[in-house]
């Protein structure tokens, strides 16, 4: 019989031997010690002969140890205790039970754990098999450790001695327990008491029920959609067939722009993914769905704490069948900035794996050479190339001949000799009027041989009225949003523009019906988003003065209502039109808008005029984006910029000549994903290293959101951004199969340390947290941190008492000098230094409780 001990050592222990061979023994001890003969009935043995062993039994010990320390015990309450049962299978329970506090004064034993069997191997498996079940958090244990002791070969084949562990390192080489119930909680619970910061100070949404989703018949097959005929094409011929489709084809862009333009980019992967199946079976007439880049990168790890890439994942599951569209920023990808150019080849390459099938892309002052980089990429991963021509300017003006007609046809010749399938027209302000859209198509489709996709914002309020003019001119695709997501600075009216061209030449073929059934879908959903509702402004006449792009209107009015500016919208206006004029008339869409946007506004806090930038002699600090852009950072604008006005906000610092990305030292991922390791505490994807590379910081919080409350894009909107009421039962796929089914009960009192307990039953089973209250001023003193960085800290790593403290403050050590001795569980561990130095801060002193990663003192 085997016994394992994580002490470590091995030992013949009775429970093993009764299993064995249905002995007592310590019963037949104690019947001994009381006069017994072992021939009495009572104990039944007569000689050696009759004691005979059955099958084979081994044993674990499950303790409070963390083998990953050097089997240092841990303390604390066990926060959650699920124990597991089964045929040949033994527990002889200790203190093991939900709620219990595991103190640090005795024994760590929980339980211990035998199993039989009728062959050794079998055994081993029930013990691995109930290891696996057991579930205790709140508490380290052993059971990983001895998980790897019950797959080793040498335990398996019975070669182990008593140097075994110390012989195999690999024992304690441990895959990470992900816990992601108790973190998920965890986040409920934080919200419930503290409230999410995305929504404070905002209105409440009062919707709790799920959007419904239009009913569909799950055929075996689905039905054909367009990237079924890419995909059987491929991007060249698929460019020809679309030239030659005769109905207007519809790129849906509520899953992106028409939310970016009206909440900020804050939908969440939860609600798009709930209805993508359904324009799967219901819609696959549609030319694509627009639905990643842009600023959906970021924010969606900024705000709403998710993997952009697993959205993009999610969706292509559950809607295979229709393209996939993204806008992608040329040399700036999705970030703000100029990047490597093999950054941004590889994000490409990485995307078009992902499922991206439409990359549109465009610079943000329609400088081509800015754009050859991104469009090679696309081509060589075999996606489609959209080269999009940003629209400024009015085409029927003919005192503005900056972007006239000859303009427009010149980049388009251009765009198509390097390499677009498709090309766009890119109105992110909805300038283009109808009579311009009529003229621009036209004269496009008579000179270039590509097809056209015409994109507008309804910011004006007359954009339908282009989409139509356009499709009488020979446009091949335009992009509308679902009626709740349209207009305003969104896009026009979807469900309507399809109605207006019912029974016509252009028929976009989409069914009314079902247009309507998930129009209903995004209606309820918008009604999550109450807290991110843009304040109405009207599209008044002047937006053909000052040109803002649809997605930049209602965030720069937020912005300046935040500075306490929103009296003086008409002014911003007015001002970001003359910066416009003295910047040289540029083209305006991300990141080139915001650094107009950015000047505005600092013009106008500062009550400043452009004659006071142009000439005056006060010193400005200006906004970093607006040097970024004038010194050529984000590309070079058409006739460049007015010297005297880059001289002003340059001084003396020089403007970039060519392509600030052909200067920039290639990305080395290699290294990138090293250092990343190191933060991350595991070996990171391709795509984590991507990500932070393209935003570091904001990679790093949302890393950080991932390590402490797991992935929180599986909870409904509600409970997001808003916690749980009492008694609102929920579900929760945290995986493929695997649902939690959670509760929320109440809440607690407050505690002496300003934390309370909020209660739930997870699967029907009482579970709980603890959540420090912001609100409250803790009574009890809370113990300093160590940075495990800084090497003058010397934090506790274990949980106990400090018993001895062999060193004052002022004292010199030198390295390898005993600092303290902590204790706990009758096992005393001795804190050395690890460097020389001056003992500085000095926070413990003897009979002091400490836990894990507490400031015991510094080594300056």
């Amino acid at each position: 019989f085997y016994f394992i001990e994580v002490n470590p050592r091995i030992q013949v222990e009775h429970t093993v031997t009764e299993e064995v061979t249905g002995f007592d023994i310590v019963r037949s001890q104690i019947l001994i010690a009381q006069g017994h003969k072992l021939s009495d009935e009572d104990i039944g043995i007569n000689s050696q002969s009759d004691i005979k062993t059955t099958g084979f039994a081994l044993q674990s010990r499950v303790t409070t140890e963390d083998p990953g320390n050097k089997f240092v015990p841990d303390y604390g309450r066990i926060a959650h205790y699920r124990s597991a049962a089964g045929m040949g299978i033994r527990l002889d329970a200790g203190t093991a039970f939900s709620g219990a506090f595991v103190h640090p004064y005795y024994d760590s034993l929980l339980v211990k754990v035998t199993a039989r069997g009728r062959r050794f191997e079998e055994a081993v498996r029930r013990m691995d098999r109930v290891l696996h079940e057991f579930r205790i958090r709140g508490v380290k244990t052993n059971i990983p450790f001895l998980m790897n002791v019950l797959k080793h070969p040498d335990f398996l084949n019975g070669k182990c001695t008593t140097t075994f562990i110390d012989k195999t390192p690999e024992l304690f080489e441990f895959a990470k327990r992900r816990d992601r119930a108790t973190k998920i909680l965890s986040y409920i619970g934080e919200t419930i008491i503290n409230g999410n910061p995305l929504v404070q100070g905002r209105p409440v949404a009062t919707r709790r029920e799920p959007a419904p989703v239009p009913s569909f018949d799950h055929l075996p097959h689905r039905p054909e959609g367009l990237r079924d005929k890419f995909l059987e094409l491929g991007a060249e011929k698929f460019s020809k067939w679309l030239q030659s489709e005769k109905r207007l084809l519809i790129t849906d862009t509520t899953f992106r722009d028409a939310h970016q333009s009206l909440h900020a980019t804050r939908f969440r992967t939860y609600d798009m993914v709930h209805i993508a199946e359904a324009y799967s079976y219901l819609l696959p007439q549609l030319f694509s769905l627009e639905m990643w880049g842009g600023a959906t990168f970021d924010t969606s790890m900024r705000f709403l704490k998710e993997s952009p890439w697993e959205r993009l994942d999610r969706m292509r599951e559950a809607c295979p069948n229709i393209l996939f569209q993204m806008l992608l920023r040329a040399s700036s990808a999705v970030g703000y900035a100029n990047y490597p150019d093999n950054l941004v080849q590889d994000f490409v390459k990485e995307s078009a794996k992902s499922g991206i099938d439409v990359f549109r892309v465009f610079d943000a002052l329609n400088w081509t050479e800015n754009m050859r980089v991104a469009m090679e990429a696309v081509c060589a991963a075999g996606a489609i190339c959209e080269a999009a021509i940003c629209y400024s300017g009015d085409l029927l003006n003919p005192k503005r001949t900056k972007y006239d007609l000859k303009y427009y046809i010149n980049l388009a010749k251009e765009l198509e000799k390097m390499g677009a399938h498709i090309l766009a027209i890119k109105d992110m302000a909805g300038l283009c009027k109808p009579e311009a859209a009529y003229r621009l198509v036209d004269a496009l489709k008579q000179e270039v041989d590509l097809p056209i996709h015409f994109h507008t914002h309804d910011t004006a309020g007359i954009q339908a009225a282009s989409l139509l003019r356009a499709s009488s001119a020979g446009v091949d695709v335009v992009d509308a949003a679902m009626a709740p997501m349209s207009g305003g600075t969104s896009q026009v009216n979807l469900n309507t523009l399809c109605e207006s061209l019912r029974h016509q030449d252009r028929d976009t073929e989409l069914d009314a019906a079902r247009l309507d059934e998930i129009a209903e879908y995004w209606r309820c959903v918008r009604e999550f988003y109450l807290p991110f509702e843009s304040v109405v402004l009207p599209g008044t006449g002047d937006l053909y003065n000052h040109e803002m792009p649809g997605g930049q209107y209602t965030n720069l009015y937020e912005q300046a209502r935040a500075l306490g500016l929103a009296d003086r919208w008409p002014e911003i206006c007015h001002v970001y039109a003359e910066v416009n004029e003295m910047f040289g008339d540029i083209v305006k869409v991300t990141p080139t808008s915001k650094a107009v946007g950015d000047m505005a506004l600092f013009m106008v806090a500062n009550d400043l005029t452009t004659d006071d930038v142009k000439n005056g002699d006060r010193e400005l600090s200006f906004p970093e984006s607006v040097i970024d852009l004038i010194s050529g950072a984000m590309g070079q604008a058409v006739g460049g910029f007015p010297a005297e006005v880059q001289k002003r906000i340059l001084g003396d610092r020089k403007p970039f000549e060519g392509r600030p990305g052909a200067t920039l030292p290639p990305v080395n991922f290699e290294e990138k994903a090293k250092e990343l390791e190191k933060v991350l505490g595991y070996e990171p994807s391709h795509r984590e290293v991507l990500s932070a590379l393209l935003y570091p910081k904001v990679f790093e919080d949302f890393a950080k959101h991932r390590k402490k409350y797991s992935d929180t894009s599986v909870l409904p909107t509600p409970v997001f951004f808003f916690g749980m009421n009492v008694g609102e039962e929920i579900a929760a796929d945290i995986e493929p199969g695997k649902t939690l089914f959670i509760k929320y009960q109440t809440v607690g009192t407050p505690h002496l340390d300003g934390t309370r307990t909020v209660f739930f039953e997870l699967n029907g089973q009482p579970r709980d947290v603890t959540i420090e209250d912001t609100s409250i001023e803790s009574a009890v003193h809370k113990a300093i941190q160590a940075d495990s960085s800084n090497p003058s800290h010397v934090g506790a790593s274990m949980p106990g008492m400090v018993v001895s403290v062999a060193v004052q403050q002022g004292d010199k050590v030198s390295k390898g000098q005993k600092l303290l001795v902590l204790e706990a569980m009758k096992m005393q561990t001795t804190i050395n230094a690890e460097r020389e130095g001056t003992v500085g801060q000095l926070l413990v002193s003897a009979g002091t409780q400490v836990s894990t990663g507490d400031l015991m003192l510094t080594v300056e």
